[in-house]
């Protein structure tokens, strides 16, 4: 299994210098919404809950917002109903994007992000337009300093893992979205610190783009991020480092 896109990792970086507490924090309200009214509010019968109020948590969201957010879930409280939706579409020189999000007005999110592709050189397809290049897949980051090889295979694989990769600074261990919750509970135990878990689409095949192509897709995946009904973005492009540099990533 190839790791992230270069999307993925350079998204990775920036999310601590992205100064958008409130983009970040309406995200995950959302998701905790979401996992609260399809798994109920038990967090510890509910694993996505779970998950969803230790990622806000990690970013020091207060616990009377994590609550309220729940209990809108849970239907205790009134609020927005949000559903969770899919988009598809293609981007310069043949680039691929999934777009997961969460919306309380579908024709207002595909409406804006038809505008978002259209201006960014890219085209917002239909169902199989880019999902036929993405294997959904559990993510686990782990810094190196906090786990070695060895540990790794150990804890890791012996949880339901089914393979890592080396990304320099951090281990990026992936499994079926199934063995997720197996694999963060194996760590759990044999304490060792998890940097950050997920579900994400990862790209079976990556294309390389450069110059103009380049930047545009990046720039095609940033807005499409910021936007606010959006969740995750993945993109299947690859950028060298060389012109990464150039573009001053």
């Amino acid at each position: 299994m190839s790791g992230h896109s270069k999307w993925a990792t350079i998204k990775h970086k920036k999310g601590a210098t992205d100064a958008k507490r409130g983009k970040l924090f309406t995200k995950l309200i959302k998701e905790i919404t979401v996992a609260a009214r399809m798994g109920g509010g038990d967090v510890s019968a509910n694993a996505r809950l779970r998950k969803a109020v230790a990622d806000a948590k990690a970013q020091s969201m207060p616990n009377d917002t994590i609550t309220r957010a729940a209990k809108r879930g849970t239907g205790e409280l009134e609020g927005e109903a949000y559903e969770e939706v899919l988009y598809e579409g293609t981007g310069p020189g043949g680039s691929l994007f999934l777009v997961e999000g969460m919306t309380d007005n579908r024709n207002r999110t595909v409406a804006e992000l038809r505008k978002i592709f259209d201006k960014n050189n890219g085209v917002l397809g239909t169902s199989g337009t880019a999902g036929w290049n993405f294997d959904r897949r559990g993510i686990v980051v782990l810094a190196k300093s906090a786990v070695t090889e060895d540990q790794l295979m150990e804890v890791a694989l012996g949880g339901g893992a089914d393979d890592y990769t080396d990304e320099g600074e951090e281990w990026n261990v992936s499994s079926s979205p199934e063995a997720l919750n197996g694999v963060l509970e194996a760590l759990e135990a044999a304490k060792i610190a998890v940097v950050s878990s997920s579900t994400a689409y990862i790209p079976k095949m990556k294309k390389v783009l450069t110059g103009r192509d380049a930047e545009v897709a990046m720039n095609l995946a940033e807005i499409l991020d910021d936007y606010d009904d959006v969740q995750n973005v993945y993109a299947d492009f690859d950028i060298s480092e060389e012109d990464l540099a150039k573009l001053g990533g």
